[in-house]
């Protein structure tokens, strides 16, 4: 019988997993890849081979891997998703689906380290094919050993285009171009936060000595701000433009390219902690993360919550909870145990580094600008800035919920992972108000968590 039960098995999950455990509580850790790692340390198989070179630090990865598989204490529970969640009377029922058959796990005991995915910003031509994330192709690098494409843009804002650059490089493809929105000089509204974290200076260099010795130099303050398709409907180039601080353009050139992999950071997967009730909160960043104590619970009491979830922040800082996670689950359950004023100490180091990503990386609203009435806003469904203005100025949807009722934006396959936080700020430009909380929490959550088949959900408890 598990007494804790984690959701996610990447570098929080991973490290709650093995300090409840070490605590003498039985764990149950629940992901939906085949195998352990996350999208931090996803691997094709098993056999590291030559994809270690894909990882700045695999060994980390691979000693916490290793310890939880030798952990009798832990159930592993691999390539089963979560498609549906409720609290009540302080069960949480989990519906889980695995090799096409659905089961429920019901815990008063729950660690959620759900992650995060990119997030995206609109642009004409976003939707040809070769348009991808960031993550995207490191994916692809990392889980399949396949280069996306032979001529690769890397761009947006934040050090995760450092990686996946280096990756494409060392993969044998050309980055043609790698342009960061923000100024340089940003960092230096943080000095004592990178004193303190020398280890992320050493990771920086890393990436950008590989991304050097293929004579590839970084353009900031520029950005992708469309994507050309060729006569057989691929990418054939994307307009690059210098913009200003608030992302207004300034001089705009074409390059040509088969892959631009533009993304603007992530954005926290708060989908199954929303439909367990869990506060959530708008962050400095404007996205939106679930709400957590010193000891990393949730507003629900036995619901703990760790990584990304919580707030953007990196491997570091997600390991730093997850352990203080594990650590409060496990006490929940009468195991004798504390959280030690260390854990919490290097908890704070890593949020203090995380805070001044946020300040280093801002999206300004600028980027607004680049679009036109024919941009597609939501490509699941097909919506324009052009039907969404006319939701607002013609219908008169005064929210992002009414617009997306008027014209199904968010309503796709994604129910509004990839456009709903765009359709919010979209929304409330057109009204020139500022977003509203309440709109931010509705385009983060769903009922439905994973997408599942009608013959599943018939067959099923």
């Amino acid at each position: 019988m598990h007494n804790v039960v984690i959701v996610g098995a990447g570098p929080a999950g991973l490290s709650a997993a093995l300090a409840a455990a070490a605590a003498g509580a039985p764990v149950l850790l629940i992901d939906s890849n085949p195998r352990l790692g996350g999208q931090y340390w996803r691997m094709p198989s098993d056999n590291v081979g030559q994809q270690g070179e894909q990882h700045f630090d695999l060994d980390t990865g691979l000693i916490l891997i290793n310890a939880v598989k030798a952990r009798k204490e832990i159930e592993i529970l691999s390539s089963a998703q979560i498609w549906s969640a409720t609290h009540k009377d302080g069960v949480n029922t989990l519906r889980v689906i695995q090799n096409g058959a659905e089961k429920i796990i019901n815990t008063k005991n729950l660690i959620l380290c759900t992650g995060a995915y990119d997030r995206t910003l609109p642009f004409p031509g976003w939707d040809t094919p070769g348009v991808m994330t960031p993550g995207g192709v490191q994916s692809l690098l990392k889980g399949h050993g396949v280069l996306a494409g032979k001529k690769v843009v890397v761009a947006g804002s934040g050090p995760f285009l450092l990686p996946v650059a280096a990756g494409v490089v060392k993969a044998g493809g050309e980055v043609v171009e790698l342009l960061e929105a923000n100024n340089s000089a940003r960092w230096l509204l943080s000095p004592f936060v990178m004193l303190e974290n020398v280890g992320k200076l050493k990771e920086a260099f890393y990436y950008v000595k590989t991304i050097s010795q293929a004579k590839v130099r970084a353009r900031f303050a520029t950005a992708v701000i469309a994507a050309h398709k060729n006569s057989e409907g691929n990418l054939e180039s994307v307009d690059v433009a210098t913009i200003r601080g608030n992302f207004k353009v300034k001089k705009v050139r074409n390059v040509k390219c088969d892959v631009a992999a533009v993304g603007w950071g992530f954005t926290a997967d708060t989908s199954l902690a929303g439909a367990l009730g869990c506060k959530q909160i708008v962050a400095k960043d404007g996205g939106v993360v679930v709400s957590a104590d010193s000891d990393q619970q949730s507003s629900i009491p036995g619901v703990f919550v760790a990584g990304e979830i919580t707030g953007i922040g990196g491997a570091e800082l997600s390991m730093a909870e997850g352990v203080i996670a594990g650590i409060s689950a496990a006490g929940f359950v009468g195991c004798k145990v504390e959280v030690l004023k260390a854990h919490r100490k290097r908890r704070a180091k890593r949020q203090r580094f995380a805070d001044a990503l946020i300040k280093s990386y801002p999206v300004k609203a600028g980027w607004i600008s680049w679009l036109n009435d024919q941009t597609v806003i939501c490509r699941c469904e097909e919506v324009s800035v052009g039907n969404l203005k006319y939701a607002v100025n013609e219908l008169g949807a005064t929210d992002s919920r009414t617009a997306k009722l008027l014209t199904r934006c968010g309503m796709g396959l994604c129910q509004g992972r990839v456009c709903g936080r765009s359709v919010v700020d979209l929304v409330a430009s057109e009204l020139k108000v500022s977003p509203t909380d309440t709109d931010r929490y509705s385009a983060a959550n769903r009922p439905i968590i994973t997408p599942i088949p009608l013959g599943v959900l018939a067959a099923g408890e």
